[in-house]
């Protein structure tokens, strides 16, 4: 029998609507018309003008016939129509899914034909893999160039129109459909694919709105923060910090190129807030030039994701006047769903236990359910110790509806009702998580387990090293021993031996790397270093001699 709470007290349009990022946009137009809310060289639009970029972009792909359960693929870099897309899509009641722009031909002819995009809008700079995509495709979807001014390069147009010409014939005050339930899919993101094709990872407009609205509480955003665009918005819909933007009101500075010198112009001229990146972003602040840095004299707020910042990073931040927070995530939780969150009294110590806290991947996001460490056999928690190794589970709001097309692999992840990450760590006494190493990247010596991000601690500490991985290579006698890869900092040099010795001071013997490679690091263009391309570079004899 329902008691009296559930007796004629229903769901309706007065006390219940769908969650969306939608509002955001619609609000900020609302309550701050005039503020700026994009910024892209001369370009200038206010979150009015906003608003109407993306209405008319709804109207037009509207008239096109494009709605719901539709997908609208984007290849741009970090320019306006990126931000538009964000939201003129949606309001079409489509999907978005941004390109990697750093992908081949194949690579983004799986993913048109595999998401079924029936519209492609491109930039001219990235024409060429384009092109070849379209020849590679099973169908055709409409093509729409954008002509950013900003780039000089000599890209075709490929498609029908113009990205400004399409929008222009849109409709400024078009009635956008609002979703009617919030499980609606929002945007389609792929992952890597380093093992066989990428698969699509599903996000709803819940997350969306969620994970975006944490962005601000986890980080302490203020209203009308600044934020430089260093991180790619085709990467996990930038975070989510497209939508995030829009909730504060903020700014949005462009940045089509991650160049040190356009960054620290940028943070000067706007004087910019807040912005992400990978390490190898900001390990390029902090090794650039004195005097690229001078005239900055504002606190400046980085995020830093994916390894966790070494001490000569966070050192280097320091100097700068860089407020640093480390945050942990995948594609399959919207990007951050964890974070490191501080106390006041890490400010107090030395740099070593500083650098120890802000290493960890921390906590859950305020708007995600639960993070936890378990030993996916039994799927039981393992004991706060710091020593007992299990995966790192996610359950809640901002983990994403699945993989589209995939009912096995999705199956596989959510088993026993939590999203297994295939990350390996341990769950620290205050109940910090920690991260020893993906479950593939554990290099196992002579039936000892060697935790390569552990190795890769140690050479970060080197003054020399600008980046570090470290791979199994086969052994005759172990079965595999550690190799590392070593980029340098500008100007650097230093030996293998010195590498190894500085290893060996710092680690148990067993652990220590058999052979030192020198190289420029292969990266995403988020930043990552591709290890799988060094897996494979480490199985030749002749690549490591």
């Amino acid at each position: 029998m329902p008691n009296i709470f559930e007796q004629d007290l229903e769901r309706n349009p007065a006390n219940h609507a769908p969650l969306t990022p939608l509002s955001y946009i619609e609000r900020a137009a609302y309550v701050y018309p005039e503020a700026t809310a994009i910024v892209h060289g001369e370009f200038r639009a206010t979150w009015a003008e906003a608003y109407a970029r993306c209405r008319r972009l709804a109207s037009a792909l509207s008239r096109l016939g494009i709605g719901a359960g539709d997908t609208v693929a984007v290849m741009l870099p970090n320019i306006p129509a990126m931000v538009d897309v964000h939201f003129g899509v949606a309001m079409a009641g489509a999907v978005l899914n941004t390109l990697n722009t750093r992908l081949d031909g194949e690579a983004i002819a799986f993913m048109l034909d595999h998401g079924e995009a029936r519209v492609l809008i491109t930039d001219r700079e990235f024409s060429p893999i384009v092109k070849r995509a379209l020849e590679l495709a099973a169908r055709r979807p409409v093509v729409i160039d954008v002509d950013d001014p900003q780039y000089t390069g000599k890209g075709e147009r490929l498609g029908e129109i113009e990205y400004e010409a399409f929008i222009a014939g849109g409709d400024p005050d078009f009635a956008w459909r609002q979703p009617a339930d919030e499980w609606e899919a929002i945007s389609l993101n792929y992952t890597s694919g380093t093992t066989g094709n990428p698969k699509g990872v599903v996000y709803h407009h819940r997350g969306a709105y969620l994970n975006a609205a944490s962005n601000i509480i986890d980080w302490g955003m203020p209203r009308h923060s600044v934020y430089l665009w260093t991180l790619p918005m085709f990467h996990c819909n930038g975070w989510c910090f497209v939508w995030t933007m829009a909730a504060l009101a903020g700014t949005n500075v462009c940045l089509r190129r991650v160049e040190a010198s356009a960054i620290f112009d940028a943070i000067r001229d706007h004087r910019v807030t807040h912005y992400c990146g990978a390490p190898i972003v900001h390990s390029l602040l902090t090794n650039a030039p004195e005097a690229m840095r001078a005239g900055i004299t504002h606190t400046v707020h980085a995020m830093v994701a994916a390894a966790a910042p070494p001490a000569a990073m966070i050192e280097g931040m320091e100097r700068m006047g860089f407020d640093l927070v480390h945050v942990y995530g995948l594609t399959e939780t919207y990007g951050p769903a964890a974070v490191c969150a501080k106390h006041d009294e890490w400010g107090r110590m030395d740099i070593g236990q500083r650098t120890e806290r802000m290493g960890r991947q921390g906590v859950r996001y305020l708007m995600e359910e639960a993070i936890t460490v378990m030993d996916p056999e039994t799927m039981k928690p393992v004991p706060w110790d710091g020593e007992t190794m299990g995966e790192i589970m996610f359950r809640g709001n901002v983990t994403m509806k699945g993989y589209l097309k995939n009912p096995k692999a999705t199956a596989e992840a959510f088993a026993g009702g939590w999203f297994h990450s295939g990350d390996l760590a341990v769950m620290q006494p205050d109940g910090y998580i920690k991260i020893k190493d993906r479950s593939k990247d554990v290099i196992i010596s002579g039936g000892e387990n060697i935790s390569s991000l552990e190795v890769e601690d140690v050479i970060y500490r080197h003054p020399a090293v600008l980046a570090c991985a470290v791979v199994a290579t086969p052994d005759p006698k172990w079965g595999e021993t550690p190799c590392a890869f070593v980029e340098l900092k500008a100007g650097a040099t230093v030996t293998e031996a010195e590498i190894t010795e500085h290893c060996r001071a710092q680690l148990a013997r067993f652990k220590v790397p058999r052979k030192v490679v020198f190289t420029v690091l292969p990266k995403t263009s988020t930043g990552k270093i591709q290890k799988f391309i060094l897996r494979e570079q480490a199985k030749s004899s002749a690549a490591i001699e």
